[in-house]
């Protein structure tokens, strides 16, 4: 069997001096039935190894609930089908712009600032996960024939804390679980996150999009000898919504990738395909200022990344610019990049014939409606990922007052007696009509993603700080909650009736006829937001606050003939169409 370790200078193998060209393919954001063609289009590209991060809350939405931890066992035998050699970071926080860092919300919300230390119920729960985990890993080493050569000791951590002791027991538990393969950190370039974020014994990596030289001659002066190495070579970033869709000139991304080779370090193209963050994982950012506290972006459903491979499995200008700089670094030629997989022949549109308010499906699907003192926070209600009627009543007679949704995150559409009154925001939580008592009151709230950055990572979704009628708490809430896994079980148990005369929020159920089926693209025009499914996939959230216009469905998705289709308008719609295109 061979053998992978870190010299004074370079990464060895069986005592050969070896390059890692790695890329970076997180097998939850790619359909299964896809994984060969993008790990072979990695291949093509120049790469020799794959790397993914692992998201805990994917895997264990509950305590103790673990669903198919196997799929990373069979990512990595399809990486060495492939013939690539595969980097895990298991985290068990791994930022990766998905729902809290990957964190699970049942962790959080517990232990607040003491996730990510050393306290004892967080690594009661981490060691529980690990043990879960790690021997999809383990089995599939180097040493054992699989493709796995390096695994990470949580992710960046040095950006975020200095819990040395934490750190060690990641390390001592990895080691005890049976991981051999060398095991490494990455940190940014900067003193104190290097300091806050090595391993002693462990080698240190670093992460950043350009001056690799720059990059480089500062972590030696933290580790002057080991191999060098940039754990992640951001070369593009990613899209919020409301915001610009953004783009990094593939010359330019080329001409950094090529400084670091220059500089004899080994590489991690982060993404070289991003894929899609489907059935609402997205995560979110707070990047105001140095502390990260500014107002909350949510990320968009797709993680395109300006890679070299786009979202839909293409390669693009800045592959080609890449595969010339990889191709220097390789003896024989490469080779050349697999057929294309299917895309739809032709579009279609979808029939929509059912209709079920929001309502009913809380009323079906939801949690069980109880009354508060204050209103409840997602995490304390159970909902990852969804949203929660809150419901209030305004004691009466008085005259009308201000209401606000005091630490709202992140969105309410509220309504006043039935009728619908304004959204609110993290922004402006106050409504702009004054509301007199005697009054009923709903607020529809919708998680947009938990942040997985920074300080404020793990925070509390829902309406965290009461409701106010002037300065004056409304208490006795009434709340419940409708989580998308949930959803997705039982939908079928909602009923549905004829279509409303307005398009009001609601389930809407319907079908569309396809012919050639493969890869395409859903369009919603006239809808404004919330989610949709196909065939029971989720494709992910959609919003016409842009910049992101439509929605990737994966060509396994669809079959020929007539396919259904679920959409979950949160907020009202035009009953415009929904529409299969092709690519």
């Amino acid at each position: 069997m061979s053998d992978f370790t870190v010299g004074e200078t370079d990464f060895l193998l069986d005592g050969r001096p070896v390059r890692l060209l790695s890329g970076a393919l997180h097998y939850f954001r790619v359909h299964e039935d896809q994984w060969g063609h993008r790990l072979a289009l990695l291949r093509a590209m120049g790469l020799n190894c794959v790397e993914t991060y692992v998201p805990w809350n994917l895997h264990e939405p509950r305590p103790g609930d673990f669903r198919d931890v196997e799929a990373l066992g069979r990512f990595l035998d399809a990486a060495r089908a492939a013939g690539l050699w595969a980097i895990v970071r298991p985290g068990p926080y791994i930022c990766a712009e998905w729902e809290n860092g990957g964190l699970p919300h049942w962790v959080t919300g517990g232990l607040g600032a003491s996730a990510r230390t050393r306290d004892e119920r967080f690594l009661r729960y981490t060691d529980r996960w690990f043990r879960r985990l790690l021997p999809e890993v383990v089995s599939r080493q180097l040493d054992r024939g699989g493709p796995v050569i390096m695994v990470q000791v949580e992710n960046e951590y040095g950006s975020y804390g200095s819990d040395a002791a934490y750190l060690a027991h990641l390390t001592d538990l990895l080691r005890a679980e049976g991981v051999t393969v060398p095991l490494v950190t990455s940190d940014g370039p900067e003193d104190h996150m290097l300091t806050g974020g090595s391993v002693p014994g462990l080698l240190a990596t670093v992460n950043f999009g350009s001056h690799a030289r720059d990059a480089f001659a500062t972590l030696r002066r933290h580790q002057p000898q080991g191999p060098l190495m940039c754990m992640e070579f951001w070369c593009g970033w990613f899209d919020h919504w409301g915001g610009e869709h953004v783009v990094r000139d593939a010359e330019d991304a080329a001409a950094a990738l090529r400084e670091i080779l220059e500089c004899g370090a080994s590489v991690n193209v982060y993404m070289a395909h991003g894929g899609t963050n489907f059935a609402g994982w997205a995560g979110a950012n707070r990047p105001g200022g140095e502390l990260h506290e500014g107002p909350l972006e949510a990320d968009v459903t797709s993680y395109d990344y300006d890679a070299p491979i786009d979202e839909y499995g293409r390669p693009t200008e800045k592959f080609w610019r890449f595969r010339e700089v990889l191709a220097a670094y390789h003896d024989g030629p490469l080779p050349e990049p697999p057929p294309a997989p299917a895309r739809l022949a032709s579009p279609a549109d979808a029939e929509v014939t059912g209709w079920a308010p929001l309502t009913a499906v809380l009323e079906t699907l939801g949690t069980p409606e109880r009354v508060h003192p204050v209103p409840p926070t997602f995490e304390e209600l159970g909902i990852a990922r969804g949203l929660v009627r809150y419901e209030v009543d305004v004691p009466g007679p008085r005259q009308p007052y201000p209401l606000t949704a005091r630490g709202l995150r992140d969105l309410a559409v509220v309504y006043v007696d039935g009728e619908r009154a304004g959204i609110l925001t993290e922004e402006e939580p106050q409504l702009k009509k004054p509301v007199a008592g005697p009054a009923r009151v709903e607020l529809w709230v919708e998680s947009l993603g938990r942040v997985n950055y920074g300080p404020r990572s793990g925070e509390p979704k829902g309406i965290t700080g009461g409701l106010l009628h002037e300065r004056q708490f409304l208490h006795g809430v009434r709340a419940r909650g409708l989580d998308l896994d949930a959803f997705e079980a039982g939908v079928d148990e909602v009923p549905c009736g004829p279509l409303p005369q307005e398009g009001a929020p609601g389930l809407y159920r319907g079908t569309v006829a396809v012919q050639g089926a493969g890869d395409a693209r859903l369009e919603l025009p006239g809808w404004t937001r919330g989610f949709v499914w196909i065939n029971g996939f989720n494709l992910g959230r959609y919003w016409s606050t842009g910049p992101q216009h439509s929605l990737y469905v994966p060509g396994p998705v669809l079959k020929e003939g007539e396919n259904e289709i679920w959409v979950l308008e949160l907020q009202g719609t035009d009953r415009g169409a929904a529409r299969i295109a092709p690519l």
